[in-house]
């Protein structure tokens, strides 16, 4: 029986066939069923290889087509595009002075933990109810500005008008 001619193989060759019977040429001498067993195993475990792309998509491969010698050079290139990139947009970056006098941030939020701003900004809206409250109790009554000639009769809110 005459042996099909096998390609040699490359860590290209995808056909499972082809490099198990390329692999039983090149083994050590074994009993015919160890043989059958060790190709049925590399059989197994070469159908369940994952492809090219998915290696890609995993980002085990490069996906890239340049020539594998170039493939540091082109990612360390890469990497330097995006420092590049990242260095101008923070040097174009307004200062925290400019974007407090745009409203963008509020103003002395640099001097606060960011954890402890939102507390910050509750204490002083209580602060403001607290002292409008304070102001609004000690406000003269209508009576004492109509006294005083600050209200007419007619101006005082909530009575008749004569």
């Amino acid at each position: 029986m005459a042996a099909p001619q096998e390609e040699p193989l490359t860590s290209h060759s995808s056909d499972p066939s082809a490099v198990a019977a390329t692999m039983d040429k090149d083994a050590p001498a074994l009993n015919p069923s160890d043989r059958q067993h060790r190709r049925d195993s590399l059989e197994k475990h070469l159908h369940q290889r994952p492809t090219a792309q998915e290696l890609k998509d995993k980002h085990i491969l490069l996906d890239t087509n340049a020539a594998p010698s170039l493939q540091a050079a082109q990612h360390d290139l890469e990497k330097q595009q995006v420092s590049d990139s990242l260095r101008k947009g923070l040097e174009k970056r307004p200062e925290r002075e400019e974007l407090e006098q745009r409203n963008i941030l509020p103003e002395g939020s640099g001097s606060v933990a960011p954890s402890l701003q939102s507390a910050q900004k509750d204490l002083e809206k209580h602060m403001r109810k607290d002292s409008l409250e304070k102001h609004l109790q000690a406000r003269p009554q209508p009576e004492e500005l109509v006294k005083e000639g600050i209200l007419d009769k007619g101006e005082v809110p909530g009575s008749a008008v004569e």
